[in-house]
């Protein structure tokens, strides 16, 4: 590690849970973040100033005036240019040791094929359940952790999804592709600005935890946040034996 990165880095350094060794897992790292709004912003910028190796952004929508009340990798004059070209000039100007990948495409199974085995973590940040399922599966089938937020109203939640254990549930134990639940966007719900900061930013930290290997994280558990009174309420999540994605007679 480069006089440079060790002053940069250093507050990390310092904690002895990380160090030298975790801040170097980190500077070594490759993390794919699909969504770079809401929740992508801040998970972007807060992986990019922690030192992240190699950060691949996926998103196809292009910045609109409505997002800039939240969406705070982008400015002003990022109207109308892609979400992932405005989002990577950001990091640029974060941490420029960063290397960041910007895809303006849709986060497919043909694109999470390629990009999803070579990432050693996988946020989902985007706002769709068929996208939400197609990164859970693509996770489970490489074996990759995947840290989850969403955010809608006032309202939040933030999981981890780690198939490596064996024992964790995935998103489809939790959320079965049948279910039918209701899909709620922003553009007709509306979202609470600093709801998508809290969750992002904690997105973000369980993504750091999981590269250095830090603490206990959200494995297992599900928290979820009313913003109107700031309270958090966690709840256990138990693995699904007959998931279609993880279970025994999945087709992955």
């Amino acid at each position: 590690m480069q006089d440079s990165e060790l002053l940069r880095y250093s507050r990390h350094i310092l904690l002895d849970d990380i160090g030298i060794e975790g801040q170097t897992r980190i500077t070594q790292s490759r993390v794919l973040i699909v969504g770079a709004g809401g929740l992508g912003s801040p998970v972007a910028m807060y992986l990019a100033c922690a030192g992240v190796g190699h950060i691949t952004l996926v998103d196809h929508d292009v910045v609109d005036l409505t997002n800039l009340q939240r969406q705070i990798a982008h400015h002003t004059h990022s109207v109308g240019a892609s979400k992932v070209s405005s989002a990577a000039t950001t990091l640029h100007e974060l941490n420029p040791l960063v290397q960041v990948a910007a895809c303006n495409t849709r986060a497919d199974n043909v694109f999470l094929a390629q990009h999803v085995p070579q990432s050693d973590v996988v946020i989902d940040c985007c706002d769709n359940f068929a996208t939400r399922h197609a990164v859970n599966s693509a996770c489970v089938h490489f074996a990759k952790p995947l840290v989850s937020g969403a955010a809608i109203r006032f309202d939040g939640q933030i999981s981890v999804y780690d198939p490596r254990s064996g024992k964790h549930p995935c998103y489809a134990c939790v959320f079965p592709a049948n279910a039918q639940l209701e899909e709620t966007r922003c553009a007709t719900m509306g979202v609470f600005a600093p709801l998508v900061g809290i969750i992002g930013t904690m997105q973000a930290a369980e993504a750091l935890k999981l590269l250095c290997g830090v603490g206990t994280t959200l494995a297992g558990r599900l928290l979820m946040l009313d913003a109107r009174s700031m309270e958090w309420t966690e709840v256990q999540l138990p693995r699904d034996p007959n998931c279609s994605v993880c279970g025994p007679n999945s087709s992955l």
